[in-house]
C-alpha cells in the first residue's frame, strides 16, 4: 500500500537505527550466497566504467542496478529466493527505467560538479596525462601528487559520495517500489532523511563499528597476499567477499529503513516463488 505523496513520512526513534541494522543482517544471512552472487555480478558490470561510452551508460544505470538489489532483498524478506535476473529487472521496466536512468544522470552531474568545486585550484590535477593514469589506477601517478592535492581528492570523493547518497537513498526505492516520479521522489526522500536523522545517526554509528573490524581483517589478509600463487588468489578472494558482504549489508539497511518509513506493498501478500534463472541453476 502506497502512502499519499503529500503525506509527511513518520519520524522514527533512535532505536530504529539498530533495528534496521539487525534486520539487514538477518536478511543477508537468509540468502547470503545468492545475494553475494548478485553483488559480484554488479561489480563486474561496474568494472566496465573505464570503457568509453559504455562506461557512461554503466554509470547512469547504477540507480537501476541498485533498485534491483533492493528488489532482491524484498524477495528475500518475503520468503523467496532471489536470482541474478532481479538485478536487471528495474532497467527493463518501462517507465521506471527512464526515471532511474534520469536519476543516474542527475547524480553523475551533481557529483562531477561537487568534485570539480572541491578540486578547483589544484595544480597537480590539471595535467590530463596524469589524470588519465590516476583514473586507470596507476599508484605511481598518485605518488607524484603533493599531500594537499591528495587530501583534496579524498575530500572531493567523500563529498561526492555524501551528496549522491543523500539524493538517491530513498529516491531510488520510491521510484521502484512506489512508482513515484523523479521530482516527487527526490523531495519526499530527502524530507524523510531529515525527519529521521536520529535513527540514521545510530545506524551510521553501528555501521562504523562493523566497518572497523572489516578494515582491520582486510588489511591483515592483504598483508598475506604478497607475491603470487594460489594462496594470494585465495586471500584476495576472501577480501573481496568480505567487502562485498559489507556492501550488501549497506543495501540491506537501505531496504529495511525504507520499508519501515514508507512501507512496501501489502504486508499480507504471500511469499514470492523462487526467482531463479540460468545463472543460479
Amino acid at each position: 500500500m502506497q502512502r499519499n505523496m503529500d503525506q509527511t513520512p513518520p519520524a522514527r526513534p533512535f532505536s530504529r537505527g539498530i533495528a534496521w541494522l539487525l534486520q539487514s543482517l538477518s536478511l543477508l544471512r537468509l540468502q547470503a550466497g545468492r545475494l553475494l552472487l548478485i553483488a559480484v555480478i554488479m561489480q563486474l558490470i561496474l568494472g566496465l566504467t573505464q570503457v568509453p561510452l559504455i562506461g557512461f551508460l554503466v554509470v547512469i544505470s547504477v540507480p537501476g542496478l541498485s533498485a534491483g538489489i533492493l528488489e532482491a532483498f524484498d524477495v528475500t524478506g518475503r520468503g523467496g529466493h532471489p536470482g541474478p535476473n532481479l538485478l536487471f529487472r528495474p532497467l527493463m521496466s518501462g517507465v521506471h527505467a527512464g526515471r532511474l536512468f534520469l536519476m543516474g544522470a542527475l547524480v553523475f552531474a551533481v557529483g562531477v560538479l561537487s568534485i570539480s568545486l572541491v578540486l578547483s585550484g589544484s595544480e597537480g590535477l590539471l595535467d590530463p596525462d596524469l589524470m588519465s593514469r590516476i583514473e586507470q589506477g596507476d599508484v605511481d601517478a598518485i605518488a607524484q601528487l603533493d599531500q594537499e592535492t591528495i587530501s583534496k581528492m579524498v575530500l572531493a570523493f567523500l563529498v561526492g559520495i555524501a551528496i549522491s547518497g543523500t539524493l538517491s537513498y530513498f529516491t531510488i526505492p520510491l521510484i521502484w517500489f512506489h512508482d513515484r516520479k523523479l521530482g516527487a521522489a527526490l523531495l519526499e526522500g530527502i524530507r524523510a532523511l531529515v525527519i529521521n536523522w536520529k535513527p540514521f545517526l545510530i545506524l551510521a554509528l553501528g555501521l562504523f563499528v562493523i566497518l572497523v573490524p572489516v578494515v582491520v581483517v582486510s588489511g591483515f589478509l592483504f598483508s598475506l597476499a604478497g607475491g603470487s600463487g594460489l594462496l594470494s588468489v585465495i586471500v584476495m578472494g576472501g577480501i573481496m567477499i568480505l567487502l562485498l558482504a559489507f556492501q550488501m549489508l549497506l543495501f540491506g539497511t537501505q531496504y529495511c529503513s525504507f520499508k519501515d518509513v514508507f512501507g512496501i506493498g501489502d504486508p499480507a501478500a504471500p511469499p514470492l516463488p523462487d526467482d531463479d534463472d540460468q545463472l543460479v541453476a
